[in-house]
């Protein structure tokens, strides 16, 4: 079994450097709605037919350009984890601290972020468990932070990677397989 994990495109925000919590949420939600810079992706010469993407457009906006239009198979098992400000002050903070306090409390599973890693976990097993039981080839476009959490699940599983990285790059193509 062959599965190609694509990282959407480039997203064109200019993200707010210093953001109150009120600001660096909307800052999120502008994010989420940004159309993606089609030259940051890459091209893929293959056959593959079922293709998973997330709910989100520049997953879509990604498949379109990678795979031209088709009947992708859009789930929110594949959505990027959320994020929002680590709590509510009206002082603007760097966003580099925004995104260490949302991340931190994810992992520990603060009721401030709207998932938890457990919950990103169930999340990626969920779909593992469901591409594994269709036994296909597959395509799937998703978001960096999630794909650590759907890559480490899918080594579980017995897939093997083709590259591992801190940070996956937007529009890189990164295979792993799985022999029975």
């Amino acid at each position: 079994m062959r599965v190609m994990i694509i990282r959407h495109g480039k997203v064109l925000h200019d993200w707010k450097k210093w953001c109150t919590s009120a600001e660096f949420d909307e800052q999120c939600a502008l994010y989420d709605k940004a159309p993606i810079d089609k030259a940051s992706v890459d091209t893929v010469n293959d056959d593959i037919q079922k293709i998973y993407i997330s709910e989100f457009d520049r997953a879509l906006k990604t498949a379109e350009e990678i795979f031209g239009e088709g009947d992708f198979n859009r789930t929110a098992l594949l959505n990027e984890v959320p994020l929002h400000s680590g709590f509510d002050i009206a002082i603007r903070l760097p966003l580099g601290v925004w995104n260490f306090l949302g991340r931190l409390q994810w992992l520990i599973g603060n009721k401030r972020q709207p998932e938890g890693r457990k919950q990103t976990s169930k999340r990626a097993e969920q779909f593992v468990n469901m591409i594994i039981k269709r036994n296909e080839d597959c395509a799937i476009i998703t978001h960096g932070f999630f794909m650590h959490t759907l890559i480490r699940i899918m080594k579980n599983v017995g897939f093997k990677v083709d590259k591992e990285r801190v940070n996956y790059r937007n529009g890189e193509v990164i295979l792993l397989t799985r022999n029975y």
